[in-house]
């Protein structure tokens, strides 16, 4: 009997390291200002829900306090799955929310993230949950001090060893992470199912021209771009790139355009069609001879060579002004993309900034052209 896929909406959801960090500091906030020690925190979610987190332990004194949670990862358990995350909180003599990070949270050492060098690696929305959490509370209690928040994972630098910290240049521990404040789980299977799903109600919508997204904002701007296809001819295909196109194959689509942006797309590009960040590094001498086919000078070269992300390499060539970069990466993209498939369908592929701009664009590729890019 085959098995049948988990339907991903009865998986229980979990926490990001980011809400547990917010809720921690939460508590050991108010038992600093308070005098009390704190058995719960609630705290508003971005993703527009309030979530109630069990404080382990509390401790106090008259000038600094702190609040320990084990992070709740729900059904989809990664490295930090159980992870014990602990807020310090003290007085500041001057005005204002200094954060920082302890024991076992990673520090930024290499350019090209969202964290500048030297930073503790808490990523934004972790750090705006955070501040804005301490501004509530100390205007609600009138406090003039300043406060001092230092995020700790006492385990974190070994957890660190399951991620790709080391490679980003983030060392000493893990980093402090979480867009939504909840993880969402789903299993691979289930996801793939919905995809297959998806093609199929669109081809039998009549539906002959698909655009494959990567996520929810490359799917709002392709929307944009193609005002004049169905809400159903857009595929959010995550990081299954290869299984998507192939499926499209096999339903016998004979148009396909791809919508990203460049970290997922330079994967791509060099003919990964699994682009999960664990699936396979991002290779900087194809992207650098990438950028020497688009004119680049021999130190713009070396600087793409040694670059730490794919997005730092974006932003070299938006310096440059060189958007021949960006047209033969999403030229590479459609051969990748031709190659998986073996033909017989005709490609485009836009790739987008995050926010919202066109960096490169090809459209109507039929044809596999053989480059020596990745030699």
């Amino acid at each position: 009997m085959q098995k049948v896929p988990k339907d991903p909406s009865t998986l229980r959801q979990g926490y990001t390291t980011g809400a547990c960090a917010t809720a921690v500091t939460k508590a050991a906030l108010l038992a600093l200002i308070t005098g009390e020690r704190q058995t719960e925190a609630t705290i508003h979610l971005p993703v527009g829900k309030d979530a109630t987190f069990k404080i382990e332990n509390c401790d106090y004194s008259d000038c600094i306090a702190s609040a320990e949670t084990i992070k709740d990862a729900g059904d989809d358990p990664d490295a930090t799955h159980k992870a014990l995350i602990i807020s310090t909180v003290q007085w500041l003599d001057e005005p204002g929310i200094v954060l920082d990070g302890g024991i076992g949270v990673g520090r930024v050492t290499k350019p090209g993230l969202a964290i500048a060098v030297g930073e503790a690696a808490i990523n934004p929305v972790p750090r705006k949950m955070i501040h804005e959490t301490v501004q509530q509370i100390i205007d609600e209690y009138g406090v003039s001090k300043g406060i001092k928040v230092v995020i700790s994972v006492p385990l974190g630098e070994e957890m660190a060893k399951k991620t790709l910290n080391g490679r980003l240049g983030i060392i000493g521990g893990i980093s402090i992470l979480g867009t939504r404040g909840t993880v969402v789980p789903f299993s691979s299977a289930a996801y793939k199912a919905s995809i297959v799903q998806a093609i199929s109600v669109a081809k039998a919508g009549g539906c002959d021209h698909l655009v494959l997204t990567t996520g929810g904002r490359s799917e709002r701007y392709a929307i944009a771009q193609y005002p004049e296809l169905k809400e159903e001819a857009f595929i959010e295909m995550g990081d299954f790139v290869g299984f998507t196109l192939k499926h499209c194959k096999r339903l016998e689509i004979k148009k396909v355009s791809l919508v990203g942006m460049m970290g997922k797309f330079s994967k791509v590009a060099q003919g990964v069609m699994m682009v999960h960040s664990k699936s396979a590094p991002i290779n900087f001498h194809f992207l650098a001879n990438v950028a020497k086919n688009a004119g680049a000078s021999e130190a713009v070269i070396e600087e793409v060579e040694q670059a730490n992300t794919a997005s730092q390499v974006g932003d070299i060539m938006l310096r440059e002004n060189n958007k021949t970069f960006f047209d033969l990466l999403c030229e590479a993209c459609c051969f990748s993309s031709l190659r998986e498939v073996k033909g017989e369908m005709e490609l485009s592929t836009t790739i987008y900034s995050m926010k919202g701009e066109v960096l490169g664009r090809v459209d109507g590729i039929d044809t596999i052209n053989e480059t020596n890019w990745d030699k």
